[in-house]
């Protein structure tokens, strides 16, 4: 069987792939190609095809993302940027936006009318919780998602030093919301949940020691209700296939070479070096 789209992904991509796995979808419904971190390769971006390898080809013949956004969109300029969920049929970029990429995902049934089979599924976006899930996406995102970021590329002390600020403001309001209950928006893993958790388990390998996010001194493990949370998240069935830790975290070392222009990489992080079991 074909299927009719296509998301590309890289080792960076970790909510799309979490997505997937939790909610059942398989490659019969999405195929899925991970691109190969090869900045001396690729044109633009950093990342590259490999078309004598299945897992990393692209159907559509590109050599790099660039490539690829130049062959769906001519003329583009913009960033060259993944996850992109692409229709093979019309060849066009269905969205290369997470976010909109794992709220796509919730709804999926790919022709199942199965009732029982459909309730089984993780519901990511639950009807009674959607406010409060709009709610706490905004400051998951502004304080710790796009702030660790902001800590990562500031080329001012004021700049560094509010992001940096957010980024502590975003880990105790987690912490203090985690002391009173399992998960971001109650007792259930909701999509709030799938957006937290890339950047927790990254925390201690990239964002604190390489951008300095929060201080380059903090760890998760000085967050004792947050390590509670990221050990109940990392215990759910299939999250731990969905990432390989030590090659999410050393690309950016291998990539940012303005935040590591000596080149060395780190010796690799794992999961106990976190706090996990």
């Amino acid at each position: 069987m074909i299927t009719k789209q296509k998301l590309h992904v890289t080792t960076r991509c970790h909510r799309t792939k979490l997505a997937l796995k939790l909610r059942g979808i398989t490659d019969k419904d999405i195929g899925v190609t991970e691109l190969i971190d090869n900045p001396v390769k690729a044109s633009r971006g950093g990342w590259i095809f490999d078309n004598t390898m299945k897992l990393n080809r692209d159907p559509l013949g590109s050599n790099d993302l660039r490539e690829l956004y130049e062959r769906l969109s001519p003329n583009y300029q913009g960033r060259c940027t993944a996850p992109i969920l692409v229709d093979l049929k019309s060849k066009k970029i269905v969205s290369n936006e997470s976010s909109d990429i794992v709220r796509m995902m919730n709804y999926l049934t790919f022709g199942c009318t199965d009732k029982f089979q459909l309730e089984k599924k993780i519901d990511l976006y639950p009807d009674k919780f959607k406010e409060t899930i709009d709610e706490t996406n905004i400051w998951v995102y502004e304080l710790l998602n796009n702030g660790v970021y902001k800590c990562g590329f500031s080329t001012q002390q004021d700049a560094y030093d509010k992001a940096s600020s957010d980024v502590r403001k975003g880990l105790s309001r987690a912490e203090d919301i985690l002391s009173r209950q399992n998960f971001l928006c109650g007792n259930a893993f909701t999509e709030s949940d799938l957006r937290l958790l890339p950047t927790v388990l990254r925390y201690d390998g990239s964002y604190a020691p390489l951008f300095r996010a929060g201080g380059a001194h903090l760890r998760i493990r000085d967050y004792p209700h947050i390590l509670a949370w990221l050990q109940r998240c990392w215990d759910m069935e299939g999250v731990q296939e969905t990432i390989n830790l030590d090659d999410a975290t050393s690309s950016y070392y291998r990539q940012l070479f303005p935040l590591n222009a000596g080149g060395l990489i780190p010796t690799a992080i794992t999961p106990r070096d976190i706090g996990l079991k």
